[in-house]
């Protein structure tokens, strides 16, 4: 086991419901990934973070996949989209508001360097 030092661990991140809209949204990345990998293998398309609504998950979806209230979700969807880790989505979908959350790219190498820095810990 190297030194760990309890100070570098990303409180952004830390969080518990933070935790887990970062975990939903990198999983749900890496599940399109996969995906788009296996049907389009010939084409032009990717899966980066920033582009178009690819790697998006719905606000309901996401309450319901993590187990959190309307407020609590959006108070900590705010301070990930503040630090620069996801982007919000808003838009209507018919006559309905639809909110969507997608990871960004610079959430995306965080949350590797926040699971890299938790892994040090382990003998």
């Amino acid at each position: 086991m190297s030194n760990f030092d309890h100070k570098e661990i990303n409180d952004v991140i830390h969080g518990r419901v933070r935790l887990a809209i970062m975990s939903c949204l990198a999983s749900n990345m890496a599940s399109n990934m996969a995906s788009n990998m296996a049907s389009n293998m010939t084409s032009n398309m990717t899966n980066d973070p920033d582009d178009g609504e690819g790697n998006t998950i719905d606000f309901t979806h996401l309450k319901k996949s993590i187990n959190v209230s309307d407020g609590n979700l959006s108070t900590h969807l705010s301070k990930l989209e503040a630090a620069g880790y996801l982007k919000v989505i808003k838009h209507f979908k018919g006559k309905r508001p639809q909110t969507l959350c997608q990871l960004t790219a610079e959430g995306l190498a965080a949350f590797k360097a926040y699971l890299s820095h938790l892994e040090s810990m382990l003998p």
